[in-house]
């Protein structure tokens, strides 16, 4: 492998920081987007249970928000319920939606960069390529004398920048399009979630009289 690098000369050296940019972004995300980590499948109906009678404590609210990113939303729609006991429905929900952007951001976190190395990484390794080819066919000598051998040689060396830059791309390439899913599917699900909890909270909201 590293008699491989050395022949592929310099232009190799950004596609391995490519490389192990891309497998600290995948195995961060697969840490991250764990659903453990972001909708964990019994915690609406938790909130819904310790919401059934009353609003909870503070620190129960505190204990929700730091348990996952669901957690997080929720969180925000009964702080807003506790701290404006007139709360609208429309008012909750634009609280709801504006913390489930947040939220969302959050989960897309890194994603662009690891779309940038799978989009780029080809590229990096045609251009490799290229520079090798110039460099082969100018060390050529002019009179056409030169060793057919030691050229075949000379282009299979630079095509190791472009086979380098495909085993680069299509793992991150693979690995954002199921991050990309994964990110989509948990936006639905804190959508669905909120949606549901919307009308659980608003039994706690005072009722507004006319004036």
């Amino acid at each position: 492998m590293i008699s491989i690098i050395q022949a592929a000369g310099w232009p190799i050296w950004p596609l391995i920081l490519c490389s192990v940019l891309a497998l600290a972004l995948i195995f961060e995300r697969l840490i991250n987007l764990r659903s453990a980590k972001v909708t964990p499948p019994r915690l609406l109906e938790e909130v819904v249970s310790v919401t059934r009678a009353s609003l909870p404590s503070s620190d129960v609210v505190n204990k929700l928000a730091d348990n996952s990113v669901l957690g997080q939303v929720l969180a925000s729609g009964v702080r807003a319920v506790i701290a404006e006991p007139r709360i609208t429905e429309d008012a909750l929900r634009d609280v709801f939606e504006s913390s489930g952007r947040a939220a969302v951001h959050r989960l897309e976190k890194y994603l662009s960069p690891l779309g940038t190395i799978a989009s780029a990484a080809p590229l990096l390794g045609l251009l490799g390529t290229v520079i090798g080819m110039i460099e082969i066919f100018g060390s050529q000598a002019p009179t056409g004398g030169g060793n057919p051998a030691a050229l075949a040689h000379g282009i299979s060396v630079a095509l190791y920048n472009t086979a380098f830059g495909l085993m680069v791309a299509i793992p991150s390439l693979i690995a954002y399009r199921h991050f990309r899913g994964l990110v989509d599917a948990y936006t639905l699900d804190l959508e669905q979630a909120c949606d549901r909890l919307t009308p659980h909270l608003m039994r706690f909201a005072v009722p507004r009289t006319a004036s």
